[in-house]
């Protein structure tokens, strides 16, 4: 709490920024969280409330030479770290969605379309655009976004301010980015799968009537069928994109300590 008047406001105000710094870099490494429409006051915001409260459930101590020193630049960092390990590995769930997108969108013939994700700011294609959002769909519904603040704070008392990271949860984080890689491979694998049957069919049509025009025939036959299939399989993607998020959950879970 602040004294009364204005006595240590300074060290208090000091106070707050350590705070901030692991729920902010969390925040902006998670999905949702850290898309450019959300705006940076706002983040700033819940990083300070989400600190706050957090910080307060420990015993912290700011460094004897402030933060303008070799220890203080060391804390601002390992807490840094913390945030953002928490935050990536709910977006590495996050990503399987993108990565099965993509996948299906170049089996579609549809690499060529992209559309702006204002998730991320970057040109993607129009299916991974709606896979990513119905993955943020089932991030809300299943209060993915209230479990990772919960992750964040439950952090605090696993790894104190100023404490490192083990070597080990960044090994994890490679072999679980490549798990979720995997998982993206999967959602999109029926899909895929019927489409290059669809185009093996389409090869076997232009081998036998070589006057047929397969550019004019073959890509409304495979955008066609790569329609229908995502409505036939919708259901079993979300619960397949529901899956790897809650992995991303649980991966961030093991992070934090809780």
């Amino acid at each position: 709490m602040i004294a009364p008047g204005f006595a240590g406001v300074e060290a208090q105000l000091w106070l707050w920024l350590i705070a901030m710094v692991r729920p902010g870099a969390a925040l902006v490494a998670a999905p949702i969280f850290g898309a450019a429409a959300v705006p940076i006051q706002l983040r700033i915001i819940l990083s300070l409330a989400i600190g706050m409260a957090a910080l307060n459930s420990v015993q912290f101590q700011m460094p004897p030479e402030g933060l303008a020193s070799v220890s203080g630049v060391a804390l601002v960092a390992t807490e840094a770290v913390a945030g953002l390990a928490l935050g990536f590995a709910l977006q590495i769930g996050y990503a399987a969605a993108f990565i099965a997108g993509e996948t299906i969108a170049n089996a579609m013939g549809l690499g060529f379309s992209s559309m702006v994700d204002p998730l991320t700011g970057q040109s993607t294609p129009v299916v991974g655009q709606f896979l990513s959002v119905l993955a943020t769909f089932m991030l809300l519904i299943m209060d993915g976004h209230l479990l990772l603040i919960r992750f964040v704070v439950a952090s605090y008392q696993a790894l104190p301010p100023g404490g490192l990271m083990p070597a080990s949860a960044f090994e994890a984080i490679a072999a679980f980015g490549g798990t979720m890689f995997a998982a993206g491979a999967t959602i999109a694998l029926p899909v895929t799968f019927t489409l290059i049957l669809v185009q093996l069919i389409m090869a076997m049509l232009a081998r036998s009537a070589p006057s047929l025009n397969l550019f004019a025939v073959g890509l409304p036959a495979t955008l066609l069928a790569g329609l229908v299939l995502l409505a036939i399989a919708a259901p079993v993607i979300a619960e397949a994109i529901t899956d790897a998020l809650r992995s991303g959950l649980d991966f961030a879970q093991m992070l934090s300590g809780g």
